[in-house]
């Protein structure tokens, strides 16, 4: 699965959100897209998930022009787990996977054995299978964006979209979520906003800053106390754990 931008922009009347995004993901990396608050980094991803259509630029499915294909053939291709998951009716937590099951069905078709299989599957995958009769919304956070990722498993796609969906969840919660999305071996791209999180994960950061990339690296390339001092304005200290090759970033102060 590859994904690829070329010059993406968004605009809102005259302000300029994204200025050009260029990206190019492949061989099922884990890349992560991190900036400061209000540099673009949800936009950008809902530009690709379709929530947000860009207002010029391209973006490419395996070399297909996103827009050439439908909602239903994109779906069979990448999901998605946001930040927010809200849900205004009953639906079991059963029900709620099984609507990862809707882009290989046809209009009015019913749930069959194999679409149950894979809905336990899922959930098993995340550990909520012995949620699977509870009603969504007497979930905590925490197990509602697990119950999410599972729906999103259930869509069986070669890459996976993470809009910052671990921001309101418990240290515990995250590392959780983070450790199954690591082990699926697909494409991954996540706005992450935690770059101790980020620096753990990802095979490749992109940096947004103002609606433009500043930098692209592994987290050992991208994460100097240099560029966090330009790019978020505080100071810290950066130390490489060669043993578990592994990056620490400390926060000293902002200015």
């Amino acid at each position: 699965m590859m994904i690829k931008t070329e010059g993406v922009k968004f605009n809102i009347g005259k302000l300029d959100i994204l200025k050009g995004i260029d990206i190019d993901v492949k061989n099922r990396e884990f890349v992560g897209i991190i900036g400061p608050n209000g540099s673009g980094k949800s936009t950008f991803l809902k530009c690709i998930y379709r929530t947000l259509k860009p207002s010029s630029g391209i973006i490419k499915l395996d070399e297909v022009n996103l827009s050439k294909l439908s909602i239903k053939e994109s779906s069979k291709k990448m999901a998605v787990v946001s930040q927010h998951n809200y849900c205004d009716f009953d639906f079991s937590v059963g029900d709620i996977v099984l609507m990862g099951r809707s882009p290989h069905k046809k209009m009015m078709e019913r749930d069959s054995q194999r679409d149950y299989e894979i809905m336990n599957e899922a959930l098993a995958n995340v550990s909520m299978l012995h949620y699977k009769d509870r009603n969504f919304n007497t979930l905590s956070g925490g197990e509602q964006q697990r119950v999410i990722l599972a729906r999103a498993l259930a869509q069986e796609t070669n890459c996976l979209i993470l809009d910052e969906p671990t921001n309101h969840l418990d240290i515990k919660y995250q590392l959780q979520l983070m450790n199954i999305v690591k082990k699926l071996d697909i494409e991954v791209i996540a706005a992450i906003h935690d770059l101790n999180i980020a620096a753990m994960y990802c095979d490749k950061i992109y940096v947004l800053k103002e609606g433009k990339i500043v930098a692209y690296g592994t987290p050992k390339e991208v994460f100097t106390k240099e560029l966090i001092k330009e790019v978020y304005e505080v100071d810290v200290i950066v130390n490489e754990d060669k043993e578990n090759n592994m990056i620490n970033i400390f926060y000293k102060s902002c200015i």
